[in-house]
């Protein structure tokens, strides 16, 4: 590991942390970069997740307003997403990196796609009747559909933004604003227990990870203010570039 090697880490890392300040999806660059500086798909997946959870504290900061506000009943999707992140953590730890690299290029192209569809998404949740959707069987679908994305979430990571606004929307949440901000508390759930097994199990590759953890932090803070002028939409079209290429680079080296 030399310092080109560092300064690309760091830099897909403040990359990462910038642009899921404004738009999510930062994972796919700070996941694949690690890939072609020549760690395995594994490795890579674990530190990629160790490295920029950090930044989601600052995100959790920037909506404290909107998350004193919400419901209380939200708060239960802690629960499965704790659960869900966990378990997918130890999926992870027991694939084998020659079957994951085998995964990691449609995982890439679904996260991307996900991300393509995130805008008319949430246009679409806005609609919907938030009265008719507090009943018992819709928190039961909310609860179970959360545990499906907190173990994808501790598998991967990438694309579980616009899974956990779906489950938010079947609680009938319309301001976006408030989604986000749920969507942040679960998101770090997810990472951050799938975060802590993968350091105690000794998946990560620790000096990625502290440069990593800097830049991501760094990228959140200063970064944003970079992105922001760019606008969401240039944002959104470089994350969603950057996914697609990725994702048909890696099926060319298959």
């Amino acid at each position: 590991m030399d310092l080109i090697h560092l300064a690309v880490a760091f830099t897909s890392a403040f990359l990462a942390g910038a642009i899921n300040s404004v738009a999510g999806g930062g994972t796919l660059v700070s996941f694949p970069a690690l890939i072609w500086l020549g760690l395995n798909s594994v490795t890579a997946n674990a530190t990629s997740t160790v490295a920029i959870w950090p930044g989601t504290i600052g995100s959790m900061w920037g909506y404290r307003r909107e998350l004193r506000e919400s419901e209380a009943r939200f708060r239960i999707l802690i629960v499965p997403s704790l659960i869900g992140g966990i378990t997918g953590a130890l999926l992870l730890r027991w694939t084998k990196p020659a079957f994951f690299d085998e995964l990691v290029p449609f995982l890439i192209l679904f996260a991307t796609m996900l991300f393509v569809i995130q805008g008319p998404v949430q246009r679409l949740l806005k609609t919907g009747d938030a009265e008719s959707h507090k009943s018992t069987k819709w928190m039961v679908g909310a609860l179970l559909f959360q545990l499906g994305v907190g173990i994808y979430g501790g598998y991967f990571g990438a694309g579980i933004g616009i899974l956990m606004l779906a489950a938010l929307s079947i609680l009938g949440l319309s301001d976006i604003h408030e989604m986000n901000s749920l969507k942040v508390v679960f998101g770090g759930s997810i990472n951050g227990v799938a975060a802590v097994y993968f350091a105690f199990a000794g998946m990560v590759q620790w000096p990625y990870v502290l440069i990593m953890a800097v830049g991501a932090i760094l990228g959140g803070i200063g970064g944003a203010g970079t992105a922001r002028k760019l606008g969401r939409t240039a944002v959104r079209r470089i994350v969603i570039a950057i996914g697609f290429g990725m994702a048909i680079s890696l099926f060319i080296k298959k």
